[in-house]
C-alpha cells in the first residue's frame, strides 16, 4: 500500500526523477550560451580565442566599451547608442500606449462587420518579414528627411510594438465586466470617464505587461536600425555589432561584453515592474 504524502511532497519514480533530468538538461543547454558570453567578456584579448575555462578574468573589455578606445575600434559611441535606444523605445512605447489602449479598449467592446479581420490585419503587420518594407521604408525616409533621426526610429519601431500592444490588452479588456462601466454610465459618467476611471485602473497589470515586452521587441530590433540609421542615430543592436570588427579583426570578448551592457536596460526594467509583470500575464488566467 502506498505511503500517504504530505502537502507538498511528491512521490519520487524512475518517470519522475527522468523528466527533472530531463529539464536540468534543458536549461544547462539553454542558459549555457549565456554562459559562455560571460566568460567569454572577461577574457583577455589573447585568450578570447580560446576553450579554455582556465583564464585570468578582466573587467577591462567593458570600460573599452564605454571608453574613447572602443570608440576608436568602432567609430561607435557606444553610451551614445544605449541612450539612443532608450529614448527610441520608450518612445515607441508611449505613442504605442498613447493609441494602442482606446484601440485595445474599443476592439474588447465593440464588435461590428470585419472587426475580427481588421485586428487580423494588424496582426499580420507582426507576421511580415521587416525586409519586405525596409526599401519603401528607405525611400520614404530620405524623401521626409528623417533618415538617420530619432523621430524617423520612434516611428518605425511603434509599428513594431503598436499591433502587440492591441492584441495583447484587448483580452485584458474582454476579461472585464462590462457591468463595471454601466454602472459608472448610470451614475452619470460619461464614456471617456467611465475607461479613465473604471476600465483603465483595473487593467494596469497588463498595461505593464504589454509596455515590457513591447520595450524588449522594440530594444532587440536590428533591421530598421541598420538601414534606416547612419551614425546620429544607431542603436545598441547595430553598435553591438561592430566590434566584430572588419579586415579580418574581430573583437569577441569586446562583442560580448557590448551585448552584456546591452542586455542591461530590458533586464533592470523588467526587474522594476516585476509585481505588475506577474500580474498582468497572469490576468484572466483563472475565472470565477
Amino acid at each position: 500500500m502506498a505511503k500517504e504524502l504530505k502537502p507538498g511532497q511528491r512521490r519520487v519514480t524512475a518517470g519522475s526523477v527522468v523528466a527533472d533530468l530531463m529539464i536540468v538538461a534543458w536549461f544547462v543547454f539553454s542558459l549555457f550560451p549565456l554562459l559562455w558570453m560571460l566568460l567569454l567578456a572577461l577574457k583577455n584579448d589573447a585568450d578570447q580565442t580560446s576553450t579554455y575555462f582556465a583564464f585570468s578574468p578582466t573587467f577591462d573589455n567593458f570600460v573599452t566599451v564605454l571608453s574613447q578606445r572602443g570608440q576608436d575600434l568602432t567609430s561607435v559611441d557606444f553610451g551614445q547608442a544605449m541612450w539612443t535606444s532608450v529614448l527610441n523605445c520608450v518612445g515607441a512605447v508611449l505613442v504605442s500606449l498613447v493609441v494602442g489602449v482606446p484601440a485595445a479598449y474599443a476592439a474588447g467592446r465593440w464588435k461590428y462587420r470585419g472587426s475580427e479581420n481588421l485586428m487580423f490585419q494588424m496582426l499580420s503587420f507582426r507576421f511580415a518579414p521587416e525586409l519586405m518594407v525596409i526599401v519603401p521604408l528607405f525611400v520614404i525616409y530620405n524623401t521626409l528627411g528623417i533618415f538617420d533621426t530619432k523621430v524617423g526610429m520612434v516611428w518605425v519601431l511603434q509599428l513594431v510594438t503598436m499591433p502587440l500592444v492591441v492584441w495583447i490588452l484587448r483580452s485584458y479588456f474582454q476579461d472585464l465586466s462590462p457591468e463595471l462601466e454601466q454602472a459608472a454610465l448610470l451614475d452619470g459618467y460619461t464614456r471617456i470617464r467611465a475607461f479613465l476611471t473604471v476600465a483603465l485602473p483595473l487593467v494596469r497589470p497588463g498595461i505593464a505587461a504589454s509596455a515590457l515586452l513591447a520595450f524588449i521587441f522594440a530594444w532587440n530590433n536590428y533591421v530598421f536600425p541598420l538601414i534606416l540609421t547612419d551614425s546620429a542615430a544607431t542603436t545598441v543592436t547595430v553598435a553591438v555589432t561592430k566590434f566584430l570588427g572588419g579586415g579580418g579583426q574581430a573583437y569577441y570578448n569586446l562583442t560580448a561584453a557590448a551585448a552584456l551592457l546591452g542586455a542591461l536596460p530590458p533586464l533592470v526594467l523588467a526587474l522594476t515592474i516585476q509585481r505588475y509583470l506577474v500580474r498582468g500575464l497572469s490576468f484572466g488566467a483563472v475565472k470565477a
